[in-house]
């Protein structure tokens, strides 16, 4: 018999067992940690990403706990003691949590999301964690480059029949809306999440009437504020513009022209055809009506038609959004950042013969840095608690070039990460999806270089360190991972 899922059995396997480990050494089980939720590079070799999928993450971790039946599941592994697993019978988080915004532009390497818990808890929590993190960043950051090929077009989101599963399919649209698509042909997703729906017909309305003039008829009558007639069913130029143009005569010389109407195609030479079509509506008077249309369609293609000229007045696309199939992987990871040892903090770092996997250790404060325009021209990372003061003159260190003198002068620091959840109770509120949207249009509008919004070669965007910071992770990787006592 099929039980519902519970997201707190999320896990990959080793984490039961770290945390089974952990529970059973007295000196450790109690111990409080931080881990980081960060990632490594842009997809699509863009200049940034965006994040989403937050407050799913929050839900989840306010809301976990174990059923007897889960127990008895984990039970059946033969794995783990039974003092852990009478634990689990009564499991709650009870740690806290900060992270940036939902809906903030990132970038790699700086920690978007820090988990402060007791090490059994903190251990348990990554996988949910980080599918919740990868999945809705990874989707969000595609549709934002998807929407900014469209140049200011709507663009709808058309993947729930291709999306990886439900889930996928319904979060993927939350996703989505939050990279600046305006509607999703989801009806679940616009339910749950408040986004606006939109759809048009389908290929087999055409097909079960006798003809494609009585099935366009047929819309227009029962839809007529919203007659969107999709002509590739049969031949684009030869039949169904044609039609299309008949039944929007027919209505505007009954008296009772359409309100709202259009085309679809979802075929052929997009490029060529919504060229002809739209020559062909203007000379039938037809100048209003909007042509859509999809058909694996991505940033490449869409930015290829309007080069071409393409005659377009909004996009729906599907598999290629709402599967990232470009590059379908975002690649955040959860690292340990820090242990507490008797009352003190101490620093964890990672280091990898690969540059890249080598993490930044410690507690620590994001800003992000604002010149005189409000322009961001860096992130910053401190140590925890240390002063920032960036309107007289202050000096960091560029990690990639140290050596060089630099400093920030008259510019505004603005911290990045909030506390979440406190005591594993939800502290701050989150915005709508639409709200989320609207935040990332903004900053992408008002803050972010344009340089860094390329599609090709963007400027990087510096990850910047306080002296003290730099000075304390370059210690560490001397002394193999450890700060001298």
């Amino acid at each position: 018999m099929n039980k519902a899922n519970n997201p707190a059995m999320m896990m990959d396997l080793y984490e039961l067992t770290m945390a089974n480990g952990y529970f059973l050494n007295d000196e450790m089980k109690n111990t409080r940690v931080a881990f980081d939720v960060f990632y490594r590079r842009n997809p699509d070799g863009g200049g940034f990403a965006v994040f989403a999928g937050l407050e799913q993450i929050v839900s989840y971790i306010t809301s976990m706990h174990f059923s007897d039946e889960d127990v008895d599941y984990i039970r059946s592994l033969n794995l783990y003691d039974e003092r852990f697993l009478e634990y689990l019978k009564t499991f709650r988080f009870h740690g806290d949590v900060y992270a940036f915004p939902e809906g903030t532009i990132i970038y790699p390497n700086e920690p978007v999301l820090t988990v402060v818990a007791d090490i059994v808890e903190a251990q348990i929590v990554e996988t949910e964690i980080l599918a919740q993190f990868n999945h809705q960043s990874l989707i969000a950051t595609k549709a934002r480059r998807i929407v900014r090929a469209a140049k200011g077009r709507p663009v709808s989101d058309f993947g729930a029949r291709r999306a990886h599963g439900n889930d996928a399919a319904v979060y993927g649209a939350r996703a989505c809306a939050i990279g600046g698509v305006s509607s999703t042909a989801t009806v679940l997703a616009g339910e749950k999440f408040g986004i606006p729906v939109s759809g048009t017909m389908a290929h087999s309305w055409v097909m079960m009437f006798d003809d494609e003039l009585s099935a366009f008829r047929a819309f227009a009558e029962r839809y007529p504020d919203n007659c969107t007639l999709l002509v590739d069913t049969y031949d684009v130029v030869e039949s169904g513009v044609p039609n299309a143009i008949k039944v929007f005569s027919e209505f505007r010389d009954a008296g009772k022209p359409l309100s709202r109407f259009g085309i679809r195609i979802d075929s052929g030479d997009l490029a060529y055809l919504t060229k002809k079509s739209r020559a062909m509506l203007d000379e039938a008077g037809f100048t209003d009506a909007k042509i859509v249309i999809s058909n694996s369609l991505d940033e490449v293609t869409i930015r290829s038609i309007l080069a071409q000229g393409g005659c377009v007045d909004a996009f729906g696309v599907g598999e290629r959004m709402i599967t990232a199939k470009s590059e379908p992987v975002f690649g955040g990871v959860y690292k340990l950042c820090a242990v507490n040892d008797g009352g003190k903090w101490k620093p964890r770092i990672k280091i990898s013969d690969t540059v890249e996997k080598t993490t930044n250790p410690g507690l620590k404060s994001v800003y992000r840095i604002y010149d005189k325009n409000g322009m961001a021209v860096a992130d910053l990372l401190t140590k925890a608690g240390e002063p920032v003061d960036v309107t007289g003159k202050y000096r960091f260190v560029d990690p990639e070039r140290p050596w060089k003198l630099l400093f920030f002068e008259n510019c505004t620091a603005k911290p990045l990460q909030e506390q979440v959840v406190r005591n594993g109770e939800k502290c701050a509120e989150s915005g709508s999806v639409m709200e989320i949207a609207e935040y990332v249009k903004h900053q992408l509008s008002h803050e972010i270089w344009p340089e860094e919004q390329r599609f090709e070669n963007p400027h990087p965007h510096y990850l910047d360190m306080s002296p003290e910071y730099y000075e304390m992770k370059m210690q560490m990787l001397s002394h193999n991972g450890r700060l001298p006592e």
